[in-house]
């Protein structure tokens, strides 16, 4: 008898959970497809100046692209100095670079290729700073005397300063005290201060140098250049698929056509971007070969 009065207590409640006061009766729903996941590749560009500056200058370019991309964005990668980008290129850290043209050749043999570089590369030259009140007249002045670098590997501030030297009568490894003080800034201020005779560094972060430092620069000249060579590259990790190394390459290759291009290549000192690939570099392997036999082993001076 219990047990009877206890299902008849328990139906109506059952019952009551079916009934439509509780809500409409199921029916699937379906939903947008949450959005694809974004892929972030890194972007390296070699220490053409100091990490804040470098950002300042090329946070734009990125931003840039990023805003032409889908599924995939860059991200900008700065270095403190030449040895860790370096590390960094030869670990295939960077998906993209822009290395100098030294850093190009070795890049080949690390899996990248090339798919663009800089232009203007009659602008891709070494100076050679002295203080106006300097005594230095000739290379030969320099014998016996420091002279700052921003680092061993610096194709256009170190090496071809360095040539040029050595063709003028100057025994680098043997008459200089070559200093490599890790920017082209502090090339420059080395010289400035005193510290070095003679401040070698190349054409874009000496007019950067001049905007942003007048008094400064007003102190200093530039002794002697050199010739030109090839500009500094872009490249890209062999495993990035072709359509994308297309797509990003033709986003820099535009940006002299577009106000908004334009201003980011002010920023770089630099006119456009161009289309080449890696046999736009055999005239710097060529280069390095001389260099080598004629002054010194690249890789022997690394601080």
């Amino acid at each position: 008898m219990i047990k009877r009065m206890c299902r008849l207590l328990v139906l109506p409640l059952l019952l009551a959970g079916c009934g439509p006061e509780d809500g409409e009766v199921y029916a699937p729903r379906f939903v947008d497809a949450p959005p694809q996941a974004t892929e972030t590749l890194v972007f390296g560009v070699h220490p053409l100046h100091n990490p804040h500056r470098l950002f300042q200058v090329y946070q734009p370019l990125i931003e840039h692209i990023n805003r032409g991309l889908t599924g995939v964005r860059l991200r900008l990668e700065a270095s403190r100095n030449y040895g860790e980008f370096e590390k960094k290129l030869t670990g295939r850290a960077f998906h993209f670079a822009l290395p100098n043209p030294y850093q190009t050749v070795i890049s080949r043999q690390l899996g990248y290729g090339v798919f663009g570089k800089m232009a203007d590369d009659d602008q891709f030259r070494g100076i050679i700073i002295t203080r106006k009140d300097s005594t230095i007249q000739t290379p030969a002045d320099l014998r016996g005397k420091a002279v700052s670098y921003p680092a061993p590997t610096a194709l256009a501030a170190t090496m071809l300063p360095q040539y040029f030297l050595q063709q003028s009568g100057v025994d680098v490894s043997h008459d200089l005290d070559n200093r490599y003080v890790g920017s082209q800034e502090s090339s420059i201020m080395n010289t400035y201060l005193g510290d070095t005779a003679a401040a070698a560094t190349w054409p874009t972060p000496w007019r950067a140098f001049v905007k942003e430092r007048p008094e400064i620069a007003a102190q200093l000249e530039v002794k002697w250049q050199t010739e030109p060579l090839v500009n500094n590259s872009l490249i890209a990790r062999n495993d990035m698929a072709p359509e994308l190394v297309a797509k990003i390459g033709a986003i820099i290759f535009a940006l002299d056509r577009s106000e908004e291009g334009r201003t980011i290549l002010a920023r770089m000192e630099l006119s456009r971007f161009e289309a080449a690939d890696d046999h736009a570099y055999d005239p710097v392997a060529e280069f390095l070969t001389r260099f080598e036999r004629d002054v010194r082993p690249v890789k022997e001076a690394q601080p």
